[in-house]
């Protein structure tokens, strides 16, 4: 009976693996190794332009992040090199303390990776580390002052190497995950200003002086994802397990500390808007009418998180309540 399971498991296993579509799971140590010796990142100082991130790596480092709160939470990721490409294959967690401004890994944290490592070699997972990922609460996806040399210093002894910011907030808000890949420039390296899309993020007035001080020190990579036949059965089943939650939960419950202070800072930014104006002055970056611009943009984000909310709890009450309790819903 226990060799029929086994052979049952093993049969049904091998179905789970698509050589055509799993081909980016596939690992040559030999081949990696020379990608390392030749460097051809240390020539051209935005060699790397993309990242494609496993869905089952995602959803780890999303659900890590979620759960960490207001408190920033930090990983690491495993992977590979393909031409311009880092290709993320999995992710871990670190056990570290982090605040609502930073976190900084420990010699515990250092500890932790080696043993984790090693257990991997152990069992012939021989993917290197490629990055780190940490979140941005409520914030945006950019680099800190304290991310950028933390980067930096990463590239500088372990490239190559990437830096991941999930914003698990606005990942519930806005029904799709928030993230963004970044590189730092060399020391002696000054971008050509207009290579990237005009970047523009809302950030908290507590945040907007370290947003954007340090962006000529660093660039975005664009990002995808993709899926192996293991991650689609994977999802499957915990689509199986929690839909009943999925389905009930709403954003505007569930993420209603950020919501609110959403709406609170944007209140800070028309009142300082408003006295700008009224005293004559101009803002510290730009002139009054791409204050108000700004102002604006945020406004819109945030009326169309609340709306999407609201659409969503509507739908949602028409599939499992009635149209009478669906009218209901939406008007309260």
């Amino acid at each position: 009976m226990a060799s029929q399971l086994k052979s049952f498991e093993i049969e049904n296993s091998v179905k789970l693996v698509n050589p055509v579509r799993d081909a980016l799971y596939t690992y040559d140590q030999d081949e990696q190794q020379k990608i390392r010796a030749a460097r051809p990142w240390k020539t051209d100082p935005r060699y790397f332009k993309h990242v494609r991130i496993s869905a089952v790596a995602l959803l780890k480092m999303v659900m890590h992040a979620r759960s960490g709160g207001s408190i920033e939470i930090m990983g690491y990721m495993q992977g590979k090199i393909s031409g311009d490409t880092i290709i993320i294959m999995d992710a871990l967690r670190l056990p570290v303390e982090g605040t609502e401004t930073r976190v900084n890994a420990s010699a515990e944290a250092a500890e932790y990776i080696v043993k984790y490592l090693s257990n991997c070699r152990d069992n012939n997972q021989m993917e290197n580390l490629v990055g780190w990922y940490h979140s941005h609460p409520g914030y945006g996806c950019w680099l800190s002052g304290i991310d950028v040399d933390t980067q930096h210093n990463h590239q500088l002894f372990d490239d190559p190497w990437i830096a991941i910011v999930i914003d698990p907030d606005r990942t519930i808000s806005a029904g799709k995950v928030e993230i963004g890949a970044f590189r730092t420039y060399p020391e002696d390296y000054k971008p050509e200003m207009g290579l990237d899309d005009d970047g523009y993020q809302s950030i908290p007035l507590n945040k907007a002086e370290d947003f954007g001080a340090h962006a000529s020190r660093y660039y975005q990579l664009e990002i995808s994802h993709y899926k192996s036949t293991l991650d689609t059965s994977l999802l499957e089943e915990l689509w199986n397990k929690y839909w009943v939650s999925t389905l009930t939960q709403s954003p505007l419950f569930s993420n209603r500390h950020y919501s609110t202070n959403q709406i609170l800072d944007l209140s800070k930014k028309i009142h300082n808007g408003e006295k700008l104006a009224k005293n004559g002055m101009r803002p510290r970056h730009g002139d009054l009418e791409q204050a108000y611009v700004a102002i604006q943009r945020d406004n819109d984000k945030v009326a169309g998180e609340e709306q999407r909310g609201l659409l969503a709890t509507e739908i949602k009450a028409k599939l499992f309540d009635g149209p009478k309790f669906a009218s209901a819903a939406y008007t309260a």
